[in-house]
């Protein structure tokens, strides 16, 4: 005999809730408090309840898909958040479609082909740089208000925005070099066009201003968080006359391959040089010296934004289109900041 598919009724009886809890924890799990979002998903997880999509898109006229835009999929900051994103999209129902904003494609474009025809219901972009034209398209198709930031944001764009809280992660990074007794700090950036590094970079600057510390034109070290940058930053490190004691990068990406880069240079870190980055990657935990960096919550960035776009996508009342939420940072201290030698 066939087994029957679980119905909604049965994840109520299994969760100890109602059917419209259970409904509105698939539909405004905003609206629930974490524990009952939670006994819900265990239920579904526990029955096998799967939503019936076909059904569901015919009747509310959805296409039941979310768009998520990626500056670079190669780049494993954003495996995690693309993770969160789609384990809360999932579990509403909505597919995930992931495109790569690098690719030679224009990203407005692929938007504008998505998002018009029908073909998803909502934006998640994880790239700032977004052009003005695809802002007034999605503007002129009345779709902004389906559009959510996460992590990168473009000021020209006052869309909801879901971001760690950069400038604090750069001050908690100099206050930390600062209280090991350094005062040459150098700083390599990110992009010269990414929000993030002109935040990262600003506050870093300002910190530093406010503490009393020179920082030398040449202690800001252009980067693009990319290893093969940590490494060329090294190289000129090494050749300074009057190298930092101390760096603060942009990424952990960057602070990985700078740190190895010196020591084949002959420089000890932490002994001869601290180095702090940004991110906190699973890598940075393990590596020899591992790395003190910023912790961001990137489990709980991709999360909200997902979490963000199915409110808007469900509510009936306009929304603030400019809402921020700041996600907080850590100081994660490892082993590749020390007190500065005699």
């Amino acid at each position: 005999m066939q087994k029957l598919q679980p119905k909604i009724k049965d994840v109520a009886h299994v969760a100890g809730v109602s059917t419209a809890t259970v409904s509105r924890a698939l539909t405004q799990p905003e609206r629930l408090s974490e524990t009952t979002r939670e006994k819900v998903f265990d239920a579904i997880r526990a029955t096998g309840y799967r939503v019936n999509k076909a059904a569901r898109n015919l009747r509310t006229r959805r296409a039941g898909a979310v768009l998520v835009l990626v500056p670079n999929l190669g780049n494993p900051f954003f495996s995690t958040i693309l993770s969160s994103i789609n384990e809360v999209l999932a579990a509403n129902g909505y597919s995930v479609l992931v495109f790569d904003s690098q690719q030679p494609s224009a990203p407005g474009q692929v938007v504008s082909d998505y998002m018009l025809n029908g073909s998803v219901d909502g934006l998640i972009t994880l790239d700032g740089n977004v052009s003005s034209a695809m802002g007034d398209t999605l503007k002129n198709a009345h779709m902004l208000g389906n559009v959510v930031f996460c992590c990168e944001w473009s000021d020209a764009l006052p869309l909801p925005s879901i971001r760690s809280d950069n400038a604090l992660g750069a001050r908690l990074a100099v206050d930390h070099l600062f209280a090991l007794g350094h005062r040459r700090i150098a700083h390599v950036t990110g992009p010269a066009d990414n929000i993030l590094a002109k935040v990262r970079r600003a506050a870093f600057e300002a910190r530093c201003a406010e503490l009393g510390l020179t920082v030398a034109p040449e202690w800001i070290i252009p980067g693009d968080f990319t290893l093969a940058s940590g490494a060329h930053a090294a190289e000129q490190l090494v050749a300074m006359p009057e190298r930092p004691t101390a760096v603060f990068c942009a990424s952990d990406e960057m602070a990985l391959s700078l740190i190895s880069r010196c020591k084949q240079h002959g420089l000890s870190v932490p002994k001869d040089l601290s180095v702090v980055g940004f991110d906190d990657l699973e890598i940075a935990g393990f590596v020899q010296p591992s790395l003190t960096t910023i912790r961001q919550d990137r489990t709980g960035l991709g999360r909200r934004a997902a979490e963000e776009l199915i409110t808007r996508l469900n509510s009936v009342q306009p929304q603030e289109i400019s809402r921020i939420v700041l996600s907080p940072v850590d100081l994660i201290i490892r082993d590749t900041t020390a007190t500065i030698g005699p």
